[in-house]
C-alpha cells in the first residue's frame, strides 16, 4: 500500500501517537547482557584464577538486580517485579542441576567431546538449552516480552529455535543444532536427543488454534536424526524410537519404533538409465 507523503515533523508526530499506544519492549541489549551474566556465573569462570565466594555473590546479586529491572520495565510494578524476580531467583538452582544433566547428556553421547567444560563453555546446543531453561521459567511465570526476547537471541546466536513455552525434560542433547525449531506446545521427555535441522511444528497454524496444543509430544530416550519434521499436536513419538534423517511424520509412532527412509540404489550397466528428473536453479 502506498503511504502518503509526510514531512519529517507530521511522520515524527505520528511515531509518538503510535508509541503512547504501544507497551514497553525491554531491550535487546539489556536481555542479552542478562542471559549472558547467567551463563557466566553457572559455567564459564572469567578469571585465570579460582573465582572467590565473593566475586560469585557480586555476579548473582547482579543478576537479580538486572532481571528485577527487566522485569519492571514490562509489568510497571516494583512490588511485582521483586516478587518475580525472587521467585526465579529460588528456581536457579533447580535450572543449574537440570543444564548440568544436560551437559553430562551431550558430552556422553557426542564422541567428540573431550570435557564437560567443553561442552558448557563451546557448543551452541548447550548454550540454546540454557537460554530455554532460563526463558521458559519466566514464560511460566507469565511475563510479557522477555521470554520471546530471550529465545531470539539464543536464535540468532545459535541457528536454534526454542519457543519458550516448549516444555523440555532432563538430560536434553542438541548435537550441532543449526536449524532446529521446536514449537510453543512441543512436549518432549527425558533423554531426547535431537541433531541438526529438526522441526517439531504444527500442522495448522490458524490462529483460532492458537490456545491449542499443535506441537508433537516425545517421549523419553528417543533419537531424532538431521533434517527431521515432526508435525501436530495430536502426534506422540513413543519412547525409545529411532527417527531416521530427511521424514516427514505426522502420526504418532508406538514405542521403539524405527522410522526411515530406505534409499533406491541402482549401478548403471549396458542397459539405458530412466530419464531422471532434471532441476535446473
Amino acid at each position: 500500500m502506498h503511504s502518503p507523503n509526510l514531512s519529517h515533523e507530521a511522520f515524527i508526530d505520528l511515531l509518538l501517537k503510535e508509541r503512547e499506544q504501544l507497551p514497553y519492549f525491554p531491550g535487546r541489549v539489556s536481555a542479552a547482557n542478562f542471559i549472558h551474566q547467567i551463563f557466566s556465573l553457572l559455567f564459564i569462570c572469567r578469571t585465570p584464577s579460582p573465582c572467590s565466594k565473593e566475586e560469585l555473590l557480586i555476579q548473582y546479586e547482579q543478576i537479580k538486580i538486572e532481571l528485577e529491572q527487566l522485569i519492571q520495565a514490562t509489568v510497571k510494578n516494583n512490588e511485582l517485579a521483586t516478587s518475580h524476580t525472587r521467585r526465579f531467583m529460588e528456581t536457579l538452582p533447580t535450572i543449574y542441576q537440570c543444564l548440568r544433566e544436560d551437559a553430562d547428556a551431550i558430552y556422553t553421547f557426542d564422541p567428540a567431546a573431550t570435557s564437560i567444560m567443553e561442552v558448557m563453555a563451546t557448543y551452541p546446543g548447550f548454550y540454546a538449552i540454557t537460554v530455554h531453561r532460563v526463558a521458559h521459567q519466566l514464560w511460566m511465570q507469565k511475563l510479557p516480552y522477555l521470554p520471546r526476547l530471550l529465545a531470539e537471541i539464543a536464535h540468532s546466536e545459535t541457528g536454534i529455535d526454542i519457543h519458550p513455552g516448549a516444555t523440555i525434560g532432563s538430560a536434553f542433547a542438541i548435537d550441532h543444532g543449526t536449524g532446529i525449531v521446536i514449537g510453543e506446545t512441543s512436549v518432549i521427555g527425558n533423554g531426547v536427543k535431537i541433531y541438526q535441522g529438526v522441526t517439531l511444528g504444527a500442522i495448522n497454524v490458524s490462529k483460532e488454534y492458537a490456545q491449542t496444543k499443535r506441537h508433537p509430544t516425545v517421549e523419553d530416550n528417543v533419537v531424532i536424526y538431521s533434517g527431521a519434521t515432526i508435525l501436530g499436536g495430536d502426534t506422540v513419538i513413543g519412547h525409545d524410537s529411532i527417527i531416521g534423517g530427511n521424514v516427514w511424520v505426522t502420526h504418532s509412532t508406538p514405542p521403539k519404533s524405527v522410522v526411515y527412509h530406505k534409499s533406491e540404489v541402482k549401478v548403471k550397466g549396458k542397459e539405458p538409465f530412466e530419464e531422471p528428473i532434471n532441476f535446473i536453479i
